[in-house]
């Protein structure tokens, strides 16, 4: 019988335990045999592959994370240790693998697929949501909506106290979560590396928003920017509130996946191993676009640089930065 297997590499997030689920269910009902590759690149070196059941399975599709681990492997850069990594598959009869991963980790698979022919479907699993080609990427609701929560928090304690709170958010270079997490939370500064800001019209908006009347003021700094020492001198000194900062840092990579989150792993892992079976898939990557599922290649994706769009830059009105944006 053929043999499929599954791994997640780089970055944690949630929904990818429901991808795992259904990987596996999928996978048996088109008479395969289901394999998880634990710890990522990692596992694939060392041989930490494991035949699984449905048993295997039951009870992770709410959990945050990843059952089977994940890492990043500089070893696998060295052409021994994928050799390695091949026979470790070519034993077990694998041919075919499902990746659950950023642009990185596809970068290696293709790699990996060039060296031993061994096919590929990568999936795009990040709450940075910075894979070109790809609108949406799993884990990102997720982690939006935590931030929201968190956001929504803050701002109670902030009117309690007529404070200023500035939230860091992640996201590597990219500003995505930062950007939808001070569009939907009211934020009055928003700060990412795409848009520019302008603390002097800022300065004069608040001043006048807090004489009459505003109890608080939020602003959202991506990580990439790192500005978020700039903007809380900008408002502790400039502004003249009692100003405290809030790194959300990891929080915001775990908790319950989201239905959506939940419902985009299902459709992911449906049309990956639909299409892996088909004889000219090669090395792929299954992406979201116009709700609809598509297949890029990784050379595309490689060849682009994601970038936020201007739709979604737009709804950052005037009102909030000024004539810059």
């Amino acid at each position: 019988m053929a043999a499929i297997a599954i791994m997640t590499s780089g970055g944690d997030c949630a929904g990818m335990n429901p991808a795992i689920k259904y990987f596996v269910e999928h996978v048996i009902l088109h008479n395969l045999e289901p394999y998880l590759i634990y710890d990522g690149l990692k596992g694939l070196i060392d041989n930490n592959i494991k035949k699984v059941t449905l048993n295997d399975v039951q009870g992770i599709i709410h959990l945050g994370g990843t059952i089977i681990g994940s890492s990043r492997s500089k070893r696998f850069f060295e052409y021994k240790y994928r050799e390695q990594a091949f026979n470790n598959l070519n034993e077990l009869g694998i041919d075919k693998i499902i990746v659950l991963g950023g642009d990185g980790s596809f970068r290696a698979m293709n790699t990996f697929y060039k060296d031993f022919g061994v096919k590929f479907i990568g999936i795009p699993a990040t709450i940075d949501n910075d894979i070109y080609g790809t609108e949406y990427c799993l884990g990102v609701d997720t982690a939006l909506n935590i931030i929201r929560s968190a956001i929504d928090s803050i701002r109670d304690t902030a009117s309690s106290f007529k404070r200023a709170f500035v939230i860091e958010t992640m996201g590597r270079e990219s500003g995505y979560l930062a950007l939808i997490s001070a569009i939907t939370s009211g934020a009055e500064i928003c700060v990412i590396p795409e848009m520019p800001y302008d603390l002097d019209f800022k300065e004069k908006q608040i001043k006048k928003d807090v004489a009459n009347g505003k109890r608080y003021v939020l602003a959202v700094v991506a990580e990439g920017t790192n500005k978020t020492k700039e903007i809380y001198n900008f408002l502790r000194n400039e502004v003249g509130m009692d100003t405290r900062v809030t790194v959300l840092g990891h929080i915001q990579r775990g908790g319950n996946p989201t239905v959506f989150d939940r419902l985009m792993a299902s459709n992911f892992i449906k049309h990956s191993i639909q299409r892996i079976l088909e004889k000219d898939c090669k090395g792929e990557v299954v992406v979201y676009k116009n709700s609809a599922i598509e297949f890029i290649t990784i050379d595309y994706i490689t060849s682009h640089k994601y970038k936020i769009s201007n739709a979604l830059m737009g709804l950052y009105s005037i009102d909030y930065c000024g004539n810059k944006c």
